[in-house]
């Protein structure tokens, strides 16, 4: 098969379309022939030499994919050669073929493509176990997502109104703010010209947010914690604003406030078979409605995906970007 290699960590162009050995199904592991992956951050950060993968998953980039399935290891039930899935991986979904424990497989939501599914695993599971599973975000409450235009964005707006919640986005310039407006974001905050405390303040009577969805990490923790209503619970999921940060403990203790920090990737296999459980039990009847959806900005083959990951560095997309394999279906771009 041909995978995307990484020889040498650096800018776009190390990444390599090429021939490499073919993966094999193990015990409770299913072979996933890829239509789509789709490109995330943390891959970014792979091909940069920052993020390794976790010990036993596959060195190619790429922690999600769609496609068919073409093979079923020993110890597995229940699926079978040739169904529709997409899957959360710990890596390899810039390949041809990859293989996946069988408790990260996703059937493809009716209504929804193959290859676009591949824009959701990554999105969903993360969405669905920060904002509902660990910070419990309740009917009524208003969470505070930063970076709405983004793929994680676009997806944590739609579920947290389909449960009944205000959402509040920060994002750069008034076309990414239009585009989580017309996916129900209802306090819109442009980070580059208003302050996100402030407005947001304004804009919720003075309570602030019961949970942020931070991408961002140290650059706007204490920020964050002004912002946070009483009782109020931040998750931060990435560091694009750094790693160090001072923290006033008193403003957080005033606030009975709680600070949780999350990753997805090297999580025990048996916690990720509970959120990709999760997701199906709630969020999968939503995106078959078509209450929830994925946002695709465009697609690109994937032995060009050094363009996709230029377009996700110029921060220019909203939504998601997919790689599509020479055996998928035809590609084109969607606004």
């Amino acid at each position: 098969m041909h995978a995307i290699t990484i020889e040498q960590p650096g800018g776009p162009e190390a990444l390599v379309w090429t021939d490499v050995p073919d993966p094999v199904a193990g015990e409770g592991q299913v072979l996933v022939e890829v239509a789509a992956s789709a490109v995330n951050r943390a891959d970014i950060l792979q091909r940069q030499g920052f993020y390794d993968p976790p010990p036993g998953a596959s060195r190619y980039p790429g922690l999600e994919c769609s496609g068919r399935i073409s093979a079923v290891g020993p110890g597995v039930s229940g699926w079978s050669v040739g169904d529709e899935v997409c899957a959360l991986l710990a890596g390899g979904g810039y390949a041809q073929k990859v293989a996946v424990p069988v408790g990260q497989l996703l059937p493809v939501p009716t209504g929804v493509d193959l290859v676009t599914a591949a824009a959701l695993p990554e999105v969903v599971t993360t969405v669905w176990s920060n904002v509902f599973m660990v910070a419990g975000l309740r009917p009524g409450e208003t969470l505070l997502v930063h970076g709405g235009s983004s793929g994680i964005g676009t997806m944590a707006v739609q579920l947290a109104k389909a449960v009944g919640a205000t959402v509040a986005v920060t994002a750069g310039g008034p076309q990414k703010l239009a585009r989580c407006k017309e996916l129900g974001a209802d306090i819109l905050i442009d980070y580059r010209e208003q302050d996100f405390v402030a407005e947001l303040r304004a804009a919720t009577g003075g309570a602030g947010a019961d949970v942020i969805l931070d991408i961002m990490g140290a650059k706007y923790l204490s920020r964050n914690v002004d912002a946070l209503a009483v009782n109020g619970r931040l998750a931060i999921i990435g560091l694009q604003g750094g790693v160090k940060a001072e923290l006033n403990l008193a403003a957080l203790l005033a606030k009975r406030a709680a600070i949780t920090a999350t990753s997805l990737r090297a999580r025990p296999l048996e916690e990720k078979a509970a959120i990709v459980a999760a997701v199906r039990e709630h969020v999968w009847p939503l995106v078959s409605a078509g209450r929830v959806r994925p946002v695709v900005h465009a697609t690109f083959p994937m032995p060009e995906a050094a363009e996709a990951h230029r377009v996700m560095e110029s921060s220019s997309h909203v939504g998601k970007l997919l790689l599509v394999t020479p055996a998928g279906t035809a590609t084109g771009t969607a606004a």
